[in-house]
């Protein structure tokens, strides 16, 4: 049941990811339908808390919750395959660790829990990294089974290479030789 007294838009962004797409659409091959849908009814939101006016969203469990799902998974979806997609993860992870620290991650149940810790798992920080795996692993009992086998090759990629290779394009990295031989043998993509 949602919280009434968390914004609308909040109410909104849940009410289409937890409800409509739902486990099933969450890690879908990519659809540019889904993507143009979310870039239309949400894109506005995230323009406002890029330049941080969804802050008071962090006072309560499911428009955090929202924050979470706004900052991080949105931007994939609205800007997918360009350096945009992962302009507000410094937002999301910030975002996220406010959210865990206030235990708000604890009154989301499972599976929509994990958006609380994807944040980490998008970090190129290998301390984030170990974060995410450990929270995973303690946190989501129930159903964390998949989402700790993806973080911690999430993990694995960062300690080997410091970064996401997959990334170096969109954002006008160079790939080493290492990252092009990784790629090449059809790496771990994160």
């Amino acid at each position: 049941m949602r919280d009434a007294n968390i914004p609308a838009r909040a109410r909104a962004i849940l009410a289409f990811w937890i409800d409509e797409i739902g486990p099933a659409g969450w890690y879908a091959p990519p659809d540019p339908s889904l993507d143009a849908e979310v870039a239309a009814r949400f894109g506005s939101d995230l323009t406002a808390a890029a330049a941080g006016q969804r802050r008071a969203w962090l006072t309560r469990a499911q428009s955090a919750l929202a924050a979470m799902i706004l900052l991080d998974q949105f931007p994939r979806h609205i800007h997918r395959g360009t350096g945009a997609s992962f302009a507000c993860d410094p937002q999301a992870r910030a975002a996220a660790a406010e959210a865990i620290r206030r235990g708000y991650d604890l009154e989301i149940p499972e599976p929509e829990r994990q958006f609380f810790y994807l944040p980490l798992m998008h970090s190129e920080v290998l301390a984030d990294q170990d974060r995410c795996v450990h929270l995973i692993r303690q946190r989501l009992r129930r159903t964390g089974r998949e989402n700790l086998s993806h973080a911690r090759s999430h993990r694995e990629v960062i300690r080997r290479f410091g970064r996401f290779p997959s990334r170096n394009a969109p954002l006008g990295r160079e790939d080493s030789a290492a990252e092009r031989a990784y790629r090449a043998q059809g790496g771990y993509m994160g």
